[in-house]
């Protein structure tokens, strides 16, 4: 008993000590097939205006997922009124298939790069947005209803 509580608490200052450079981290859980017209929405306030932070979207996928890539739509409200919108591109897979990402389990977590060096130069509090753009391969119109991303996440983490 005496070892087992041990164990678990340097497990804990472990694992908590390993992500000393997060910020905002925060998941939302989207429908079992994301609509493309919903959008996930994270409202972050600004950590200071001097510093750069480098900025990413989280997803999490399951086997479910039938697709080698993701395309996201990506806005950024910031305090005064200036939008941002990118549209972004990730490999989900291997070549030879394999997922990427991390997890043991059928979800794996992806974590995909947004922005390097970001200054939150207005205080106040910035809206992030993001939804699917994605299209079937050879196909004009895009898939309205996304399966086998079970959530969205957004961070920011301290530059080295």
């Amino acid at each position: 008993m005496r070892v087992s509580k041990i164990t678990f608490i340097l497990l804990l200052v472990l694992v908590t000590s390993c992500d000393n450079k997060v910020v905002f981290d925060e998941y939302k859980s989207v429908s079992t097939a994301w609509n493309k017209e919903d959008v996930v929405q994270f409202k972050i306030n600004a950590p200071d205006s001097i510093s750069p932070y480098n900025l990413f979207v989280n997803v999490r996928n399951t086997n479910a997922y039938k697709y080698s890539n993701l395309y996201l739509i990506v806005e950024m409200n910031f305090p005064h009124g200036k939008i941002v919108t990118d549209t972004l591109q990730y490999n989900m897979t291997e070549k030879n298939g394999a997922w990427l990402g991390e997890g043991l389990s059928a979800v794996k977590d992806n974590k995909l790069w947004y922005k390097e060096g970001v200054v939150f130069n207005e205080s106040g509090t910035y809206n992030v947005k993001i939804q699917h753009a994605m299209r079937g391969s050879g196909e004009v119109n895009g898939v309205v209803n996304l399966e086998g991303l079970t959530d969205v996440g957004f961070r920011i983490e301290k530059t080295e």
